[in-house]
């Protein structure tokens, strides 16, 4: 039976060769530990299930301008919303214009 091989892009290469350079600075965790962020792990997939739609209207200009960001992170543009939307919810968007005069030197 052929071994299955991975493809791997220029980023994991460089993180495979690090962890395999490095192999003794790595050591298993204890099984109480695992299951800890195994249980921490579940949690998160349950609370971030998707099951809603979310149907808003936006001018076309908006919309190119959220594409263009996405695409500049790498990420799909509706992930995106789903992100900012997350972030606010939270509490952790930052608005930089309502805290830059914080930081001006006077």
């Amino acid at each position: 039976m052929r071994k299955k091989t991975l493809k791997l892009d220029k980023e994991e290469k460089a993180l495979l060769k690090a962890i395999e350079d490095n192999a003794e600075a790595w050591s298993s965790v204890s099984n109480g530990e695992k299951k800890k962020h195994t249980k921490y792990a579940s949690a998160t997939i349950t609370q971030g299930k998707k099951d809603k739609f979310l149907n808003i209207r936006i001018s076309s200009q908006e919309l190119n301008a959220l594409r263009a960001r996405a695409e500049a992170e790498g990420i799909p543009y509706q992930t995106m919303v789903s992100s900012v939307l997350h972030k606010y919810i939270v509490g952790i968007l930052i608005d930089v214009n309502a805290i830059r005069p914080l930081f001006k030197t006077r």
